[in-house]
């Protein structure tokens, strides 16, 4: 058995180093893009932690001189918080629910049958996805008008689910159209039917699809702002984001309460994705083995 000579570096050694480098270098580069990203929150608890006298300061600091941790107990006393909230929670969660309801029989159904005007209904379905609610907004108002519809829950449940509905469309008939039928003709001979093997089989398969589609539907509900703007009027019935931007007017500017008011509403998304990360991963080998 030959030995490498002195002073030489094995081929493995050799290798592996410019491995760690690439690896090196990517985690470096992930760093600085998670930074990017992390350093406008961080910009805004600054600010949220700020005292009024800070914020009329001039020159201005990025640090607050005085840490006011109040002002995330004083902004519910400030406006009335908890409705907003709760309006929102219940559009983004009946959205999404009136969404998925739709979508789920629809995806599926293109993607297991070939019917006449297959292909015309999905480009119609990607059609619809290109349109903005902000540039349709007179015609959902006038809609909402005629169906006596305004200023009602009901109203931007309807305009969001409508507005979602063709992107999971798409991405679940996409999901659907990628698992073999040769899993659901196995369940139909253990005696499955197809509801059975729709659930038992290809919804856990297609659980990343699903879970991206509700993810996508409830961050796209809970940001909505133009519509819920324009259809509705009474505060008791407008969502979060319609409520944020006004402690900040033409007759009073509270900066601190407008971000700690912000960072308030990124949390029940946070929590949608650490409920649904388990469910991401587990959907990605989940139904394919008996």
């Amino acid at each position: 058995m030959t030995r490498p000579s002195e002073g030489t570096t094995p081929v493995g050694t050799a290798r592996r180093r410019p491995l760690r480098l690439r690896t090196a270098l990517l985690t470096a580069v992930g760093w600085l893009v998670a930074v990017g990203f992390l350093l406008p929150y961080l910009q805004m608890a600054l600010t949220s932690l700020k005292s009024e006298k800070d914020l009329t300061k001039s020159p201005g600091g990025y640090l607050p001189d005085h840490w006011t941790w109040s002002n995330f107990v004083d902004v519910w006393d400030a406006a009335p918080l908890w409705t907003y909230l709760r309006v929102s929670l219940i559009v983004a969660v009946a959205a999404t629910v009136v969404t998925l309801a739709c979508a789920l029989p629809a995806a599926y159904y293109t993607a297991r049958y070939r019917f006449r005007g297959r292909g015309l209904y999905l480009l119609l379905v990607l059609v619809t996805q290109m349109f903005a609610p902000t540039a349709l907004v007179i015609g959902i108002y006038r809609e909402m008008v005629a169906l006596n519809l305004t200023d009602t829950l009901f109203a931007l449940i309807l305009v969001n689910a409508a507005f979602n509905l063709p992107f999971c469309v798409w991405i679940l008939h996409g999901y659907f159209s990628s698992i073999p039928k040769e899993l659901e003709e196995a369940a139909f001979l253990d005696g499955a039917g197809r509801v059975g093997a729709l659930t038992r089989v290809t919804l856990p398969i297609s659980m990343p699809g699903v879970v991206t589609a509700v993810v996508y539907t409830f961050i796209a509900a809970w940001n909505e702002y133009i519509v819920a703007l324009t259809v509705t009027a009474s505060p008791d019935r407008r969502p979060l984001t319609v409520a944020v931007p006004s402690f900040v007017t033409q007759y009073q500017e509270h900066w601190q309460y407008l971000f700690a008011s912000s960072l308030i509403a990124i949390v029940p998304v946070v929590i949608l994705f650490v409920f649904v990360e388990r469910y991401l991963i587990g959907g990605l080998t989940a139904g394919s083995v008996k």
